[in-house]
């Protein structure tokens, strides 16, 4: 028997071709047309995705979509030296707050990370430098879902890299979803109205 292939490509009311992923929802629609994908160099976007990201872990991305404006208020805006001087009254203030995930390891997890991005700004000038070191010169084109990876050989590395120097709640999984939304590789499916878009950011781009 042979197996259904699910639809990679989802059109809208708008007759827009978009990701599967995104589905019909309007807050996962906006941020996929408007911010997945496209490259980023901003510290604090960087911080603030890969600590999502973290939070993820377990859940699903539209929960933590939903809550976005919750974490960032709750940390700082994810400015990384602000959130690295956190203490354990602010732990317990975060896991008060039920407008976010109120995971203890998590929690602890982000400002942990925070004081290691400092470091790594001292070292690399930015944390855009060092994240943008694992963006492969090869530029992969998928056709449907069925393509999409979980991992890379770039994503191992930088996991590998984060966790030698104490991040943590970075795996491979959570580095290569980190690395698709940043722009740091482009997952858009060939037909999706933004896979051109993106790939003309990404050239016009300036590697930090």
């Amino acid at each position: 028997m042979n197996s259904i292939e699910l639809p990679s490509i989802i059109q809208g009311d708008d007759a827009t071709k978009r990701c599967w992923w995104c589905g019909d929802d309007p807050l996962y629609i906006e941020y996929h047309d408007t911010e997945w994908g496209f490259p980023v160099s901003d510290d604090q976007r960087l911080f603030e995705k890969i600590c999502l990201e973290g939070f993820q872990a377990g859940l699903s991305w539209i929960t933590i979509l939903k809550k976005r404006e919750a974490f960032r208020e709750a940390f700082c805006d994810f400015e990384f030296d602000r959130v690295a001087k956190f203490k354990r009254t602010d732990v317990t203030r975060l896991l008060g707050n039920q407008a976010i995930v109120r995971h203890r390891g998590k929690i602890e997890s982000v400002i942990r990370n925070a004081r290691i991005a400092q470091e790594l700004t001292d070292e690399f000038g930015s944390l855009a430098s060092f994240f943008w070191r694992y963006q492969t010169k090869e530029r992969v084109v998928r056709k449907s879902r069925s393509e999409i990876v979980a991992i890379s050989p770039e994503s191992t590395a930088m996991s590998n890299d984060l966790k030698k120097r104490g991040w943590t709640f970075v795996g491979p999984t959570i580095c290569f979803a980190f690395m698709q939304a940043m722009g740091i590789v482009n997952d858009h499916l060939k037909d999706c109205h933004l896979h051109k878009k993106v790939e003309q950011a990404q050239k016009e781009f300036r590697v930090p």
